[in-house]
Protein backbone atom coordinates (compact mmCIF):
# COMPACT_ATOMS: atom_id res chain seq x y z
CA UNK A 1 0.00 0.00 0.00
CA UNK A 2 1.33 3.44 -0.95
CA UNK A 3 1.76 5.55 2.16
CA UNK A 4 0.88 9.23 2.57
CA UNK A 5 3.80 11.06 4.16
CA UNK A 6 2.76 13.56 6.85
CA UNK A 7 4.74 16.24 8.68
CA UNK A 8 3.36 17.53 12.01
CA UNK A 9 3.90 21.20 12.92
CA UNK A 10 2.75 22.36 16.36
CA UNK A 11 4.54 24.04 19.22
CA UNK A 12 2.84 21.79 21.79
CA UNK A 13 4.57 18.40 22.16
CA UNK A 14 1.39 16.83 23.55
CA UNK A 15 -0.57 17.78 20.44
CA UNK A 16 2.11 16.34 18.16
CA UNK A 17 2.23 13.15 20.20
CA UNK A 18 -1.55 12.74 19.98
CA UNK A 19 -1.64 13.34 16.23
CA UNK A 20 1.22 10.91 15.66
CA UNK A 21 -0.64 8.19 17.58
CA UNK A 22 -3.81 8.81 15.54
CA UNK A 23 -2.11 8.79 12.14
CA UNK A 24 0.26 5.90 12.68
CA UNK A 25 -2.67 3.65 13.56
CA UNK A 26 -3.55 3.75 9.84
CA UNK A 27 -1.56 1.58 7.40
CA UNK A 28 -1.60 4.20 4.62
CA UNK A 29 -0.32 7.09 6.77
CA UNK A 30 3.21 7.65 8.02
CA UNK A 31 4.57 10.56 10.08
CA UNK A 32 7.93 11.53 8.60
CA UNK A 33 8.79 14.38 10.94
CA UNK A 34 7.77 16.94 13.55
CA UNK A 35 8.44 20.65 13.95
CA UNK A 36 7.69 23.14 16.71
CA UNK A 37 7.79 26.37 14.68
CA UNK A 38 7.46 27.59 11.11
CA UNK A 39 11.17 27.81 10.35
CA UNK A 40 11.65 24.20 11.44
CA UNK A 41 8.68 23.16 9.28
CA UNK A 42 10.35 24.45 6.12
CA UNK A 43 13.68 22.80 6.96
CA UNK A 44 11.98 19.49 7.84
CA UNK A 45 9.90 19.57 4.67
CA UNK A 46 13.01 20.00 2.52
CA UNK A 47 14.61 17.03 4.23
CA UNK A 48 11.65 14.61 4.53
CA UNK A 49 9.53 15.56 1.47
CA UNK A 50 6.07 15.06 3.02
CA UNK A 51 2.89 14.90 0.98
CA UNK A 52 0.85 16.69 3.66
CA UNK A 53 1.72 19.13 6.46
CA UNK A 54 -0.63 19.47 9.43
CA UNK A 55 0.18 23.05 10.35
CA UNK A 56 -0.62 24.84 13.59
CA UNK A 57 -1.45 28.36 12.48
CA UNK A 58 -0.07 30.10 15.59
CA UNK A 59 3.52 29.20 16.43
CA UNK A 60 6.46 31.18 17.88
CA UNK A 61 9.14 32.87 15.75
CA UNK A 62 7.76 31.91 12.29
CA UNK A 63 4.00 31.29 12.27
CA UNK A 64 2.03 28.85 10.16
CA UNK A 65 1.02 31.50 7.63
CA UNK A 66 4.60 32.42 6.72
CA UNK A 67 5.58 28.74 6.68
CA UNK A 68 2.68 27.89 4.34
CA UNK A 69 3.75 30.65 1.99
CA UNK A 70 7.35 29.37 1.95
CA UNK A 71 6.27 25.78 1.31
CA UNK A 72 4.30 26.97 -1.70
CA UNK A 73 7.55 28.20 -3.25
CA UNK A 74 9.07 24.71 -3.35
CA UNK A 75 9.69 23.19 -6.76
CA UNK A 76 6.49 21.49 -7.87
CA UNK A 77 4.39 23.49 -5.41
CA UNK A 78 5.53 21.76 -2.24
CA UNK A 79 3.41 19.68 0.16
CA UNK A 80 -0.28 20.33 0.67
CA UNK A 81 -0.98 22.20 3.91
CA UNK A 82 -3.93 21.58 6.23
CA UNK A 83 -4.16 24.23 8.93
CA UNK A 84 -5.01 23.05 12.43
CA UNK A 85 -6.60 25.70 14.62
CA UNK A 86 -8.58 26.19 17.82
CA UNK A 87 -11.22 28.56 16.42
CA UNK A 88 -12.77 28.32 12.95
CA UNK A 89 -13.30 32.09 12.76
CA UNK A 90 -9.65 32.84 13.51
CA UNK A 91 -8.40 35.53 11.11
CA UNK A 92 -5.10 33.64 11.00
CA UNK A 93 -6.95 30.77 9.30
CA UNK A 94 -8.15 33.04 6.54
CA UNK A 95 -4.64 34.39 6.01
CA UNK A 96 -3.31 30.82 5.85
CA UNK A 97 -5.92 29.88 3.25
CA UNK A 98 -4.94 32.90 1.18
CA UNK A 99 -1.30 31.85 1.57
CA UNK A 100 -2.08 28.50 -0.05
CA UNK A 101 -3.41 26.12 2.63
CA UNK A 102 -5.79 23.54 1.19
CA UNK A 103 -8.20 23.66 4.13
CA UNK A 104 -8.36 23.62 7.89
CA UNK A 105 -9.37 21.44 10.82
CA UNK A 106 -10.29 22.31 14.38
CA UNK A 107 -8.07 20.86 17.08
CA UNK A 108 -11.15 19.34 18.67
CA UNK A 109 -11.89 17.33 15.49
CA UNK A 110 -12.16 13.59 15.87
CA UNK A 111 -9.44 11.13 14.92
CA UNK A 112 -11.54 10.04 11.94
CA UNK A 113 -11.82 13.68 10.81
CA UNK A 114 -8.03 14.05 10.72
CA UNK A 115 -7.54 10.77 8.86
CA UNK A 116 -10.25 11.52 6.30
CA UNK A 117 -9.00 15.08 5.77
CA UNK A 118 -5.51 13.89 4.91
CA UNK A 119 -6.84 11.37 2.42
CA UNK A 120 -9.19 13.90 0.80
CA UNK A 121 -6.47 16.51 0.31
CA UNK A 122 -3.96 13.91 -0.89
CA UNK A 123 -6.46 12.87 -3.56
CA UNK A 124 -6.41 16.38 -4.96
CA UNK A 125 -9.56 17.79 -3.37
CA UNK A 126 -9.68 20.72 -0.96
CA UNK A 127 -11.04 20.63 2.56
CA UNK A 128 -13.80 23.21 2.38
CA UNK A 129 -16.10 24.43 5.13
CA UNK A 130 -18.29 26.86 3.18
CA UNK A 131 -19.99 28.55 6.14
CA UNK A 132 -16.71 29.33 7.89
CA UNK A 133 -15.01 30.55 4.71
CA UNK A 134 -18.04 32.71 3.91
CA UNK A 135 -17.94 34.36 7.34
CA UNK A 136 -14.24 35.07 7.03
CA UNK A 137 -14.29 36.16 3.39
CA UNK A 138 -17.16 38.59 3.73
CA UNK A 139 -15.20 40.55 6.34
CA UNK A 140 -12.30 41.11 4.01
CA UNK A 141 -12.00 42.29 0.45
CA UNK A 142 -9.00 41.30 -1.60
CA UNK A 143 -7.38 40.83 -5.01
CA UNK A 144 -8.99 37.39 -5.42
CA UNK A 145 -12.42 39.02 -5.60
CA UNK A 146 -11.30 41.45 -8.27
CA UNK A 147 -9.77 38.61 -10.28
CA UNK A 148 -13.07 36.76 -10.42
CA UNK A 149 -14.94 39.84 -11.59
CA UNK A 150 -12.61 39.96 -14.61
CA UNK A 151 -12.48 36.21 -15.29
CA UNK A 152 -15.29 35.94 -17.88
CA UNK A 153 -16.43 32.50 -16.74
CA UNK A 154 -18.83 30.60 -18.97
CA UNK A 155 -22.26 29.74 -17.55
CA UNK A 156 -21.15 26.16 -16.93
CA UNK A 157 -17.94 27.23 -15.23
CA UNK A 158 -19.90 29.59 -13.00
CA UNK A 159 -22.29 26.77 -12.13
CA UNK A 160 -19.38 24.49 -11.22
CA UNK A 161 -17.79 27.20 -9.07
CA UNK A 162 -21.03 27.67 -7.12
CA UNK A 163 -21.09 23.95 -6.35
CA UNK A 164 -17.42 23.95 -5.39
CA UNK A 165 -18.19 26.77 -2.96
CA UNK A 166 -20.84 24.57 -1.37
CA UNK A 167 -18.10 22.07 -0.55
CA UNK A 168 -19.08 19.54 -3.23
CA UNK A 169 -16.50 17.06 -4.50
CA UNK A 170 -15.90 16.49 -8.21
CA UNK A 171 -17.99 13.32 -8.17
CA UNK A 172 -20.87 15.08 -6.40
CA UNK A 173 -20.78 17.92 -8.93
CA UNK A 174 -20.76 15.38 -11.75
CA UNK A 175 -23.90 13.73 -10.36
CA UNK A 176 -25.62 17.08 -9.84
CA UNK A 177 -24.95 18.33 -13.38
CA UNK A 178 -25.13 14.97 -15.17
CA UNK A 179 -21.54 15.27 -16.34
CA UNK A 180 -18.54 12.97 -16.29
CA UNK A 181 -16.03 13.44 -13.48
CA UNK A 182 -13.26 14.21 -15.97
CA UNK A 183 -15.44 16.92 -17.53
CA UNK A 184 -15.95 18.47 -14.09
CA UNK A 185 -12.19 18.38 -13.47
CA UNK A 186 -11.69 20.22 -16.76
CA UNK A 187 -14.20 22.91 -15.77
CA UNK A 188 -12.51 23.31 -12.37
CA UNK A 189 -9.09 23.65 -14.03
CA UNK A 190 -10.52 26.28 -16.39
CA UNK A 191 -11.97 28.23 -13.46
CA UNK A 192 -8.66 28.20 -11.61
CA UNK A 193 -6.78 29.30 -14.72
CA UNK A 194 -9.19 32.13 -15.54
CA UNK A 195 -9.31 33.44 -11.98
CA UNK A 196 -5.55 33.04 -11.64
CA UNK A 197 -5.57 31.00 -8.43
CA UNK A 198 -3.78 27.79 -7.50
CA UNK A 199 -6.57 25.70 -5.99
CA UNK A 200 -10.25 25.34 -5.10
CA UNK A 201 -9.92 27.13 -1.77
CA UNK A 202 -8.55 30.24 -3.46
CA UNK A 203 -11.38 30.12 -6.01
CA UNK A 204 -14.00 29.94 -3.26
CA UNK A 205 -12.42 32.87 -1.41
CA UNK A 206 -12.57 34.84 -4.66
CA UNK A 207 -16.22 33.88 -5.14
CA UNK A 208 -17.21 35.28 -1.77
CA UNK A 209 -14.94 38.33 -1.82
CA UNK A 210 -16.28 39.42 -5.21
CA UNK A 211 -19.93 38.95 -4.26
CA UNK A 212 -20.29 36.27 -6.94
CA UNK A 213 -21.74 34.11 -4.17
CA UNK A 214 -23.67 35.78 -1.36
Amino acid sequence: MSQIRVLLADDEPLVRRGLRAILESEPDLIVVGEADDGAAVVAQARRTRPDIVLMDVRMPRVDGIAATRQLGRFDGGGPAVIVVTTFENDEYVYDALQAGARGFLLKRSTADDFIQAIRVVHNGESLLFPAAIRRLATRRGGPEGRRLAEANLTDREAEVLRLVAQGRSNSEIADELFLGVETVKTHVRNVLAKVGVRDRVQAVIAAYESGFIR
